[in-house]
């Protein structure tokens, strides 16, 4: 009996400290969909560290987690890449994305691969009209990887710091593709 009590106590510990991480530190997220392929494809897995933005601002770059604005009906997160932060300016010219009027480097895209506006983003500081998007502070512009199958900040505009859930660092399914990101 007292051996039972003692495996109890611990299948409760470790259940609570399972949560624990899952709610504060890291969780695994399943790809849904193709828009960041080829980056990330449809039912990879990636593990999302919630803790970081907590800690440091986010960066251009990152792969993140975030609330879905609501385009989506019974989609509850969405993951993209972080493109352009609070304070810079994002365009796109002939198929390219600009920041503040340097091309941004996009090894992540498949060859060939243009990123074409789909209208005037929605909640830039600037005319309705431009498709141009001064990124306001608190707010990050994202981008799926594969452009054309991604309904990302072109549509929905930039999004809010605080409601980016955590910045993904590492597949880890399917095994023959576990790495980092």
């Amino acid at each position: 009996m007292h051996a039972a009590v003692e495996w109890l106590v611990v299948l409760v510990c470790a259940l609570g400290l399972a949560l624990l991480l899952k709610a504060f530190l890291v969780e695994v997220f399943i790809i849904p969909s193709g828009s960041m392929e080829p980056t990330l494809m449809i039912d990879n897995r990636v593990v999302v560290y919630k803790l970081g933005y907590r800690l440091h601002d986010v960066n251009r770059g990152d792969v993140v987690v975030f609330d879905s604005p609501g385009q989506s009906p019974g989609i509850d997160d969405l993951i993209k890449r972080v493109v352009a932060v609070g304070g810079e300016t994002f365009e796109i010219r002939e198929g390219r994305v600009y920041i503040d009027g340097t091309r941004l480097e996009e090894p992540y895209l498949s060859d060939g691969e243009s990123t074409l506006p789909k209208a005037a983003i929605p909640g830039c500081d600037n005319d309705a009209d431009s498709l141009r998007c001064e990124v306001p502070e608190g707010k990050v512009l994202v981008l799926g990887d594969s452009r054309e199958d991604s309904r990302d900040s072109r549509f929905f505009g930039p999004i809010d710091t605080d409601d980016i859930v955590g910045r993904a660092f590492m597949k880890i399914w399917p095994p023959s593709d576990i790495g980092g990101l």
